[in-house]
Order: C-alpha cells, then sequence, then structure tokens
C-alpha cells in the first residue's frame, strides 16, 4: 500500500471515529438550560403547573393583554399563563423563551392552531375571535411576565 492510500484510510478511520465519539455524546442544553417539561408528577388536574410571581405594574398594552389572556386564554393556560396540569402549558416557562418561542410563534398558533411538541396536552386548536392586534397585547403580557420570573 503506499502512502496516499493509507493517509485516505487513516483520514476515513479517525473521521469515523469522531463521528461516532459525538453522536454518544449528551445534547447540550440550548442556551444554557434544558427545554424539558415542569414535574407535574404531584399535581392534580387543572392545578397550576409553575408559581408565577408577578411584575409589580404592567404597562399599558400589557394590562389590555392581560384582560385579552383572560377571556380568551386563560381557560386552558390558566391564571396568569401558569398552566394547568392536564388541560394546557404554562407560557411563563423557560420553554416559551423569546429565543426559542418569538413573538411570531405566538401569533401563528393563536391562528393556526399548534401540533404538540414539548408537551403533552394534545394539540392546541386555533383560537376563535381573536385578532393579529389582540394577540400582539396577549403577548406583551406574558413576556412581562417571563421577565419578571427571570426567563428572558
Amino acid at each position: 500500500m503506499d502512502k496516499s492510500a493509507v493517509f485516505i484510510v487513516g483520514f476515513f478511520v479517525i473521521g469515523g471515529a469522531g463521528f461516532v465519539w459525538q453522536q454518544m455524546q449528551p445534547a447540550p442544553p440550548v442556551n444554557g438550560h434544558s427545554m424539558s417539561p415542569a414535574d407535574m408528577s404531584g399535581l392534580e388536574v387543572g392545578d397550576p403547573i409553575v408559581q408565577v410571581n408577578l411584575p409589580a405594574e404592567l404597562t399599558e398594552n400589557a394590562q389590555v393583554g392581560q384582560r385579552v389572556f383572560e377571556a380568551a386564554c386563560a381557560d386552558c393556560h390558566g391564571v396568569n399563563a401558569a398552566g394547568q396540569n392536564g388541560i394546557a402549558p404554562p407560557l411563563v416557562h423557560i420553554t416559551y423563551e423569546p429565543g426559542h418561542h418569538g413573538d411570531e410563534a405566538f401569533l401563528r398558533a393563536a391562528r393556526n392552531g399548534v401540533v404538540a411538541h414539548h408537551w403533552e396536552f394534545g394539540n392546541m386548536p386555533a383560537v376563535e375571535g381573536v385578532t393579529d392586534g389582540d394577540v400582539k397585547l396577549v403577548v406583551a403580557y406574558i413576556r412581562e411576565l417571563q421577565r419578571a420570573n427571570g426567563i428572558y
């Protein structure tokens, strides 16, 4: 075997070993944290999934968003977006941080519904009777709640 053949075989052996080693490594957390759902094992159906700390004040837009949320979203996502065990996830959760679920994701979810992908509550249907403007105000409310709970 000449030197170039040895080099080519060695290249593929080392590359293959590197690939196998990389595949065996645990997945790194996204943005330094886990996107794992909250532990809900000790909760009754309908219980809040997370505890939400409220900001001292809400902006005007967030106040209007809170009213829209309470009318259109809270039946499922719970008071102050804390979620409800067995019903719907909390929106004040690291899973919905702006870097992972941007504001547009909330607009699309309300408009079109969502196929379940982070939680096991089933698919979310489209929200009837809310406009994109309503949803933008709801997002302002959710983002202010998130910031008050250390989610940026």
